[in-house]
């Protein structure tokens, strides 16, 4: 596993993403803690987003952002909209990952803007797991 990889789904600059996401529940996710602007299920349902069209990006099948693209999508609002949300993002990490191991130049830059986006955005996720009680190994 190169840098890139890792830093993609997390052990290099984050908490392993797995680990983040291990035991989380659509009640957990959706829940709302006072000051945070987001909930795990938000920050997931943007995260979900980005990848994919991030991907679409460093894959050559989109060309570029779509200006009225709204980033905040919102929240799965039941637990098989939830469960299909980790799913997606698992799945999306996996592809993220393979492009990553021999990436061309475009896709290398995509893919590096993506790791520095996720992992501001993972952290959030940890932060607010963390205030909702959740314990992370290690």
């Amino acid at each position: 596993m190169n840098l890139l990889q890792a830093s993609l789904a997390g052990g290099a600059a984050f908490r392993n993403v797995d680990d983040l996401l291990a035991d989380l529940t659509a009640a957990a996710a959706t829940r709302s803690l006072p000051g945070a602007p987001y909930s795990v299920a938000e920050l997931l349902a943007h995260l979900r987003l980005t990848l994919r069209l991030s991907l679409d990006i460093a894959g050559g099948r989109a060309g570029s952002w779509p200006e009225d693209l709204d980033l905040w999508p919102g929240a799965p609002q039941d637990e098989a909209a939830f469960a299909a949300l980790l799913l997606d993002l698992r799945l999306l990490l996996a592809e993220a990952g393979a492009l990553a191991a021999d990436p061309s130049g475009q896709a290398r830059d995509v893919l590096t803007d993506l790791a520095v986006h996720n992992a501001y955005h993972w952290g959030q996720v940890a932060l607010l797991r963390r205030l909702d009680g959740a314990v992370f190994g290690g």
